[in-house]
């Protein structure tokens, strides 16, 4: 499994209700979610994201609450993967159990930048920015991870 898109890039302690502000968790539409997705602190961001791009982020991307409509609004927008230094481990866990591939990388998320076309081998853990020629190396998923994702997240995997 890999990924490659044009780069999206946030700070340090996104929360998830920068993610997906809760006035609009009333629905489990997922197209609804994700037409708010960052709309708080990148009013842009439903306009330009395109299938396949990526989000990069500083520290503890996803703190805040434990719902699991932040990672479901990042994956319906369209973001193939998330890259973060580090991840609060909730969002951590419910990325995983909504099939949304997420890597921690300090060197990535500090040396990437917005619109950088960056792609990665999920099976080796490299990320590679293409637009700067430089590889990062984050710990790609266990093989057991690896099949939830590839089922599309927990629930899909269990049922298979």
């Amino acid at each position: 499994m890999n990924a490659k898109g044009r780069v999206h890039k946030y700070g340090d302690n996104v929360d998830t209700d920068v993610i997906i502000p809760a006035r609009h968790l009333n629905t489990q539409d997922h197209a609804e979610l994700a037409s708010h997705c960052m709309e708080d602190i990148d009013a842009e961001f439903v306009n330009k994201v395109k299938t396949g791009d990526i989000m990069v982020a500083g520290n503890n991307f996803g703190c805040g609450s434990s719902r699991e409509h932040a990672p479901v609004a990042i994956k319906a927008s369209g973001i193939s993967c998330v890259i973060a230094a580090t991840f609060a481990r909730i969002f951590y866990r419910n990325s995983i159990n909504i099939g949304l591939p997420i890597l921690e990388c300090p060197e990535a998320s500090s040396k990437i930048e917005d619109g950088d076309e960056v792609s990665i081998d999920f099976d080796t853990g490299i990320i590679t920015n293409e637009t700067k020629g430089e590889t990062y190396q984050a710990m790609p998923f266990p093989d057991f991870i690896k099949e939830i994702m590839a089922d599309g997240g927990l629930m899909n995997n269990l049922r298979k």
